[in-house]
């Protein structure tokens, strides 16, 4: 029988306020796990706290922090985490802007990398220690399914969710002798303010209404139809839980079949 319980578990989670974030945050405390919500805006992650269930006795908790700031981020985790370790550690934060890798300022490039793969290993740094010391762990990283096809007009995205995805597989390989496992998410076309920003792009390149461009989307879809947030954290509920434990170092797209490549 699968087991998601998740009772007694305490989750980090990194852009936790909208989105596929927050639809992870509250999946997580519904299986029992205690989170705590990471993003820079303070008044979202007040509402959001206090929506995530409590029916396992959770007390939850929230951290403000920028994550492009690595500096400050690692101190905000010491501070908030020191007595407080960590068994499930959610890695997601923003896309960068779209746009042709060939036309992207290299600040853009620079700012990505330490949005997504500085900002992911600061915070590794601040909790591995701990997830070593009790042998078990769960890192979960969400990038996107650029790491297997890269999507048209997003070049900065693509180069750096790639090397967050290789990054990824070496931390695997890595922490598995410590019972540590680490695996990427890859969502498809999903249901938030980010692939709302795309279609609007994507509608002004191609001079069509937004309605066309999302039927556009859609019909490279074999679902025919874009992905709900919690169905990207059913993705993640399992590889944090029990019934996840061998699943170790996988790229697994979430994506409705839109990937061509196996």
């Amino acid at each position: 029988m699968m087991n998601t319980s998740l009772t007694g578990k305490h989750a980090l989670v990194c852009g936790s306020t909208q989105g596929i974030g927050r639809a992870i945050a509250e999946e997580l405390a519904k299986c029992g796990a205690r989170i705590t919500l990471l993003a820079r805006d303070a008044e979202r992650l007040s509402a959001v706290l206090s929506t995530l269930d409590r029916s396992a006795g959770q007390h939850h908790g929230s951290i403000v922090s920028d994550m492009s700031d690595t500096m400050a981020l690692s101190r905000s985790i010491q501070d908030a985490l020191k007595d407080d370790p960590v068994d499930i550690l959610v890695n997601n934060t923003g896309g960068p802007p779209p746009g042709p890798a060939h036309e992207a300022d290299i600040n853009a490039f620079e700012s990505a990398f330490r949005l997504h793969l500085l900002s992911f290993q600061t915070l590794v740094r601040q909790v591995v220690p701990g997830m070593k010391i009790r042998k078990q762990g769960r890192i979960i990283n969400v990038i996107s399914t650029s790491v297997k096809q890269p999507l048209p007009n997003l070049g900065v995205s693509n180069t750096i969710r790639g090397a967050v995805a290789n990054w990824s597989k070496t931390l695997a390989n890595e922490l598995g002798p410590y019972g540590i496992t680490v695996n990427n998410v890859l969502p498809g076309a999903t249901e938030t303010e980010r692939l709302a920003s795309i279609i609007r792009n994507k509608a002004t390149k191609s001079e069509v209404s937004e309605s066309v461009a999302m039927e556009e989307m859609k019909a490279e879809i074999p679902l025919r139809r874009f992905a709900r947030p919690e169905e990207i954290a059913f993705a993640v509920v399992f590889l944090a839980g029990p019934s996840g434990s061998y699943i170790n170092g996988i790229n697994l797209p979430v994506d409705g079949g839109r990937t061509a490549c196996l």
